[in-house]
């Protein structure tokens, strides 16, 4: 009995000191059904089963990198072919940024193929808040290929068009998306283009692509844990990229603009901007207001590989460092 009783005690001592993880998953057809539903109510017939139990899988850890965004671009191309059906296009780009499942809790590696489709631009799955965000799937170490999206800059911190950065609830991340690629301009002194003229955007964006609101009381992540720029690498500005430099000097103008603005400013439908700290859409000549998550703050951000702005929630360390990365100067306002 006493040797039962030390090898239970020894057998205790070594469980103990076995490394502990936790599972962090999903039930991953939840995500798509939104989508389906969308999908069937457009006429999109068989396809729309086809397409959404897909993707379902493709929120699994075992799918390649790509795979979500490979669903998300199938779910829109079907949206395009149906009327450019926009309540389709908004789910698919709400799938999009979905965490996929991580059973080992490590962070998922990020695509590093541009999407066919330009409204899932700058968009790209968040981790999970219980997820270990300095390794990744397969041990990869962050700094290392695949931990940081090459098309968006700093993706760990927050999606360019998600609001709340990482997410920890998984199902339904129905959060507010807005990612335009040619926001209107206006005349402006004082800030002159790298081709010598003299516009630049000073006015609340007008998007291009479908707006993606709140659809349901889990549209806010709770627990958003954004990941340190310490587990990223510093971002430069890229000469063969010459838009970059101007478009951080719009996303200042933009962010001094939205200062002047409230809830009562005037607006066309369709707009989108930042009203005090949070995400505002011009819905009836009105704008309706979306906190952002997790303390986070509503900034107008350059986009990366192409000439741009998008909104979103993140730090103004986060934003100021996205803009000062352009080779733009004077912070988050200019």
């Amino acid at each position: 009995m006493a040797r039962f009783a030390a090898f239970a005690a020894l057998l205790a001592v070594s469980a103990s000191a076995l490394p502990l993880h936790k599972r962090i998953a999903q039930t991953t057809i939840d995500a798509v059904k939104p989508w389906e539903d969308a999908c069937n109510k457009a006429g999109g017939g068989a396809q729309c089963n086809n397409i959404a139990v897909t993707a379902a899988g493709n929120l699994l850890a075992a799918p390649p990198a790509c795979a979500q965004q490979d669903s998300a671009d199938a779910m829109i191309t079907l949206a395009k072919s149906l009327n450019d059906d926009a309540e389709m296009i908004r789910l698919a780009q709400i799938y999009r940024q979905q965490p996929r499942n991580a059973p080992d809790s490590l962070a998922t590696l990020y695509c590093q193929t541009a999407p066919k489709n330009e409204e899932l631009d700058g968009l790209f799955q968040c981790q999970f808040s219980g997820a270990k965000q300095d390794t990744f799937t397969g041990n990869v170490k962050a700094g290392a290929a695949g931990t940081l999206n090459k098309l968006v800059q700093n993706p760990g911190s927050g999606n360019t068009g998600n609001i709340g950065g990482g997410n920890g609830n998984g199902n339904g991340d129905n959060t507010n998306t807005s990612s335009s690629a040619a926001p209107e301009t206006t005349s402006a002194p004082g800030n002159g283009n790298q081709d010598g003229s003299q516009t630049v955007t000073v006015t609340r964006t007008q998007v291009k692509t479908v707006t993606v609101t709140a659809g349901s009381p889990a549209a806010t992540p709770s627990g958003a844990t954004p990941i340190t720029d310490a587990t990223t690498p510093a971002v430069t500005a890229d000469a063969t990229k010459p838009f970059q430099l101007q478009n951080g000097k719009d996303a200042q103008a933009l962010n001094k603009s939205f200062e002047s603005l409230t809830e009562s400013s005037s607006c066309n439908d369709g707009e989108q901007a930042c009203v005090g700290d949070g995400f505002a859409q011009c819905v009836g000549g009105k704008f309706q207001v979306t906190a952002c998550s997790g303390g986070l703050q509503c900034f107008a951000l350059p986009l990366v590989n192409k000439a741009g702005t998008s909104i979103a929630c993140d730090t103004e360390a986060d934003a100021a460092a996205r803009i000062a990365a352009t080779g733009a100067t004077g912070g988050v306002r200019g």
